[in-house]
């Protein structure tokens, strides 16, 4: 059985300083669920992903690394005469990291609810999605709701991060409405402290709700009671795949079912991990390591 079952769309990512002026950048592949579903599998659990690559170079990069990590990569497509979506990431001292998006009609955004294997994701302990995916256009939000809806009737765990990134949006009051739906449909929710009020109606006593406050730490409310964990104490190289990091701590530390602080303890010894490597996802740690 497949433990966890997530959908997105992977990217290639260049990180540079300021570009304009920079001699050299550092090329690799990335995306939250791509995050997730290497974490997980480092740690020893079955996660399958689906999504779609362009027919390019960053494509096989980013199966390659699926692959070699172990990760269930059967339902990615290889999407002829599109391409992979790309991110630009611009380092600037004493400012905040700049990230352009070169995502429109790549690959990832032609995901589509005829794609979303049903009988899999029934089969699969939990579904985890995120905002991110939700918003790379109509027919991959479709394709979030055919996965829910198979999750549902095979009453598998709907785990969702909501991952609000306004360039993919085409308001606020849009992503709004469609991040608060989706986060009412699950049971596990992640967000950061700046997202809560894009989902108000889902904070409610029922839902387990984990807040990632990045250095300041996490909480997390399950079972009407709170339980808190202390934010980073290693030195921060880079804080972009954290967040989702933290989420595989978390998720992985709930299959083995451990109680919420030992879940929260996790995810920020993953979170620690991620920030102190230049990667999204190369520094997370095997089981071995935790």
């Amino acid at each position: 059985m497949t433990d966890v079952y997530t959908l997105g769309e992977p990217l290639g990512v260049v990180s540079s300083g300021r570009v304009r002026h920079e001699n050299e950048a550092r090329l690799d592949v990335c995306g939250p669920e791509f995050t997730l579903a290497v974490a997980l599998a480092r740690l020893g659990h079955q996660c399958a992903y689906l999504g779609k690559v362009g027919d390019d170079e960053l494509g096989a990069r980013a199966l390659t690394v699926l692959r070699g990590e172990g990760v269930d990569v059967a339902d990615l497509r290889v999407a002829e005469a599109l391409h992979t979506g790309l991110l630009l990431r611009e380092t600037r001292l004493a400012r905040d990291l700049r990230v352009t998006h070169y995502r429109a009609g790549s690959a990832g955004s032609r995901l589509s609810p005829g794609n979303v294997p049903i009988d899999r994701i029934g089969a699969s302990k939990m579904l985890h999605f995120t905002g991110i995916t939700a918003g790379l256009s109509r027919d991959a939000l479709d394709a979030v709701y055919a996965a829910i809806s198979a999750a549902k009737n095979a009453e598998v765990m709907i785990s969702f991060s909501v991952e609000y990134v306004p360039e993919l949006w085409p308001s606020v009051r849009e992503a709004e409405e469609v991040l608060g739906e989706l986060a009412c449909e699950a049971h596990l929710l992640f967000l950061r402290q700046d997202e809560l009020d894009l989902v108000k109606l889902a904070l409610t006593p029922e839902r387990e709700v984990v807040v990632d406050r990045g250095a300041k730490g996490a909480s997390v409310r399950a079972d009407r009671m709170r339980y808190d964990v202390q934010g980073w104490q290693v030195p921060v190289v880079d804080t972009a795949g954290a967040g989702e990091a933290f989420a595989a701590g978390y998720i992985s530390a709930a299959l083995d079912g451990l109680t919420p602080p030992e879940r929260l303890h996790r995810g920020a010894l993953l979170s620690a991990a991620a920030v102190t490597s230049i990667s999204d996802w190369q520094g997370l740690p095997t089981r071995a390591e935790l």
